[in-house]
């Protein structure tokens, strides 16, 4: 049941009642939230607007039939700033999971190698693809490896931090220890399709919260099995900044 955490929240909702019937229906038995962060904040260049975690904390917990919001996102070891933006979702109530984010540093000297060599593109980019290149390409790709060089430039730091594992196994838990019914996935990553297809097929509901152009193939082919996907644009006036509200 939909019962407005704010005044704000309220007036919206009255704009749009069908839109909070939907949402109703949707969140009409035991349900649990698991939000993917690093794959959800960069859907503001989609959709043109932020998600304010504030906003969205207060909107969700205006339907009483959700028992938990998971949130996953990395932090920098040592970054006051990252670690400071993971306190205060702390504080806000989500249940968070956190790890430090992995530095990887890959090397791009390009100054011992052939001209049409592919050691170096081959860190980031697929075989399957660099087999496509023409020979010319590669030594154009390797020439700007060589650019960088003369700047100074001999590493490309990289940052790696995913909760693929830690979502699915939550995921499998919720459904065995605490009965819920209803299992909302906030991402559209390709490595959710093993656990909510097995969701599915025990009988559960899946709903995908995601946008256009940024879900999976992989995902959207679970619609055949029962997966329902809900354009997160539509809760804009509800989730985004204020500021960016017309």
């Amino acid at each position: 049941m939909f019962t407005p955490k704010t005044e704000r929240i309220k007036e919206i909702a009255d704009r749009n009642p069908e839109l909070v019937k939907r949402l109703d229906g949707i969140f009409n038995a035991s349900t649990r939230i698991y939000i993917d962060y690093a794959n959800v904040r960069p859907w503001s260049t989609k959709l043109q607007w932020h998600i304010d975690l504030k906003r969205l904390k207060q909107f969700l917990d205006s339907f009483d039939t959700i028992e938990a919001i998971n949130f996953y996102n990395g932090y920098l070891n040592g970054d006051e700033q990252s670690e400071k933006e993971i306190k205060e979702v702390e504080n806000r109530k989500y249940v968070v999971r956190t790890k430090p984010v992995k530095i990887l540093n890959f090397p791009i000297n390009a100054s011992s190698i052939p001209k049409d060599s592919t050691a170096l593109l081959d860190q980031f980019i697929r075989r399957a693809l660099l087999r496509k290149y023409e020979v010319g390409t590669i030594e154009y790709l390797n020439e700007r490896f060589r650019d960088m060089n003369k700047k100074g430039e001999y590493y490309i730091e990289d940052r790696k931090c995913n909760f693929d594992v830690e979502i699915g196994v939550d995921m499998l838990l919720d459904y065995e220890k605490n009965g819920t019914e209803t299992f909302v996935l906030w991402s559209g990553d390709s490595d959710f399709a093993d656990p909510l297809e097995r969701l599915l097929k025990a009988g559960k509901k899946a709903i995908l919260f995601g946008t256009a152009g940024r879900i999976s193939s992989e995902l959207n082919a679970l619609r055949e099995t029962g997966l329902h996907i809900f354009d997160v644009f539509h809760l804009k006036e509800f989730i985004c900044w204020k500021k960016e509200l017309n």
